[in-house]
């Protein structure tokens, strides 16, 4: 029997405090609303819930990507000035949408430079370009240059990011500039293996080398 939306939404919050995302994938296979409210969550940065959305929403992209497309353009109108909103997770979820689909992004990614360019959608799309590095940095070639210049940035969480996504995407040309930051120990917060971490960036750049060499 089909849940009402309201119960669907409680059963999904539940998933996501859980973590289970092997049932969420599940529950996505027999309700076709499930990634339209992962999105309602994308709207507060830093909170547990957002990051776990963001997964949930790659995740059902992979299993389900024809409930997942439908909201490609929604996410890309949020990221557009006349939208009135602020980006919010929309760059992020490119980002983690293309790293389980990449069909569904793989047209778009040209934008990315231009969504980079936004202050506004920086730290998101830092984010989405390292998830979606990690397994398809060669379809990144063109924006990974763009990120170089974040690690010189005067926002610690823009250099974490930028040092942090370069080390997924094993990008070498950056490799000095990440070595200038191997004794940065400014704080940042970081969603990486299903946690949010409070790291430095430092400790970032040591590990975004060692991936590198």
């Amino acid at each position: 029997m089909p849940f009402k939306r309201r119960q669907l939404r409680e059963k999904i919050v539940s998933l996501l405090q859980s973590a289970d995302f092997a049932a969420l994938t599940e529950l996505a296979g027999r309700e076709s609303g499930v990634a339209a409210i992962l999105m309602q969550y994308l709207y507060e940065p830093g909170a547990l819930l957002y990051w776990r959305a963001l997964e949930g929403l790659g995740l059902v992209a992979g299993s389900h990507p024809e409930q997942v497309g439908k909201l490609i353009n929604r996410l890309l109108y949020l990221l557009n000035e006349d939208s009135g909103s602020n980006g919010w997770g929309a760059a992020a979820a490119l980002g983690e949408i293309g790293r389980n689909q990449i069909a569904l992004v793989k047209e778009i990614i040209p934008m990315f430079i231009g969504i980079l360019e936004e202050p506004f959608s920086q730290e998101s799309m830092l984010w989405g370009v390292g998830r979606l590095a990690e397994v398809q940095a060669e379809l990144l070639q063109e924006v990974l240059p763009e990120i170089v210049p974040f690690l010189t940035s005067t926002d610690p969480q823009l250099r974490g990011l930028a040092a942090w996504g370069l080390g997924k995407a094993r990008y070498r040309p950056a490799a000095g500039a990440i070595q200038a930051l191997t004794r940065d120990e400014h704080p940042f917060q970081l969603y990486d293996h299903g946690r949010l971490i409070e790291t430095t960036v430092g400790q970032a750049a040591r590990e975004a080398l060692a991936s590198l060499t």
